[in-house]
C-alpha cells in the first residue's frame, strides 16, 4: 500500500460529491433497463406458494440480506440462504416451488454457478439479478432482471458501491410492486411490526391493556357515594 495521503477536506467533499453524482446516475439509468425480466420475475414471486430464498455473495449477499427482510415484512416469505454454505447442506432449506433471487454483479460468482445444478433438480424457479445480461448465471435464468451501471463510484472503478445501491433500489422497487399487486395494507404491515408503534397504534386494543375480573375495581349497586370516596 503506498504512503497515506495527507488529508485534504476539499478532496473529500469532491470526492463524496462525485460518489452521489454517480449513484445517482446508476439509479436513475434503471428505470429503463427494465422490462420483461423484471415483471415476468415479479410475476413469479407474487404466483409462488412456497418461499422466495434470496443468494448472493460478498456484498451482493449482504444486500440480499436486506432485500429478504424488506419482502417478508411486506408480504412476501422470503429469507436469506448463503451460496456457500448451501453446498455444505443449507440447501436443504430450499424447496420444490420456491423462487431463487439470485444477485451477483457479474455474474460469475463461482458459489452459486455451483448450486445451480441443484437448484435445477429440487424444481425452483431461478431468478438473477445481475449486472451481466451475457453471463452464466443469466443464461441458466428463468427471468433476468439487469441491475447493470455504467461505473462504480470507486476511483479505482473496483469496489462494489453504485452497483451494489442499483442492487438495493432494484430490490426495493420488487417489494413495492409486489406488495401492490397483494393489496398489502397498513394492517398487514402493522401484523409483522407489532413491536413497532404502527403495530401498537393498530393491533393493540383495549381489552389487551385493561383490567379484567377480580382486578377490575367495582361499585356495588349499595354503595354510597360517602363510601366510595372515603376509600
Amino acid at each position: 500500500m503506498n504512503a497515506t495521503r495527507t488529508f485534504d477536506a476539499p478532496r473529500a467533499l469532491r470526492l463524496a460529491a462525485d460518489t452521489f453524482e454517480i449513484e445517482a446516475r446508476a439509479l436513475l439509468s434503471l428505470a429503463a433497463r427494465q422490462g420483461a425480466g423484471f415483471t415476468d420475475g415479479l410475476r413469479a414471486m407474487l404466483d409462488c406458494r412456497g418461499r422466495v430464498i434470496v443468494m448472493g455473495m460478498g456484498k451482493s449477499g449482504h444486500v440480499g440480506r436486506k432485500i429478504a427482510a424488506t419482502l417478508a415484512s411486506t408480504g412476501t416469505p422470503a429469507f436469506f440462504v448463503h451460496p456457500a454454505e448451501a453446498s455444505h447442506g443449507d440447501l436443504g432449506m430450499v424447496m420444490g416451488g420456491d423462487v431463487v433471487l439470485a444477485i451477483s454483479n457479474s455474474g460469475e460468482s463461482d458459489e452459486l454457478a455451483a448450486i445451480v445444478p441443484a437448484l435445477r433438480r429440487i424444481g425452483v424457479t431461478l431468478v438473477v439479478m445481475t449486472g451481466k445480461a451475457d453471463s452464466t448465471l443469466a443464461r441458466h435464468a428463468d427471468h433476468v432482471m439487469s441491475s447493470a451501471v455504467d461505473q462504480e463510484a470507486c476511483p479505482l472503478n473496483l469496489a462494489p458501491t453504485a452497483s451494489t445501491t442499483a442492487q438495493m433500489a432494484l430490490g426495493d422497487a420488487l417489494a413495492v410492486a409486489l406488495l401492490d399487486a397483494r393489496g398489502f395494507h397498513e394492517e398487514d404491515f402493522a401484523r409483522s411490526h407489532p413491536g413497532g408503534s404502527l403495530g401498537r397504534k393498530l393491533l393493540v386494543h383495549v381489552r389487551d391493556l385493561m383490567r379484567g375480573g377480580e382486578a377490575l375495581p367495582s361499585v356495588g349497586p349499595g354503595a354510597s357515594l360517602s363510601k366510595c370516596c372515603a376509600r
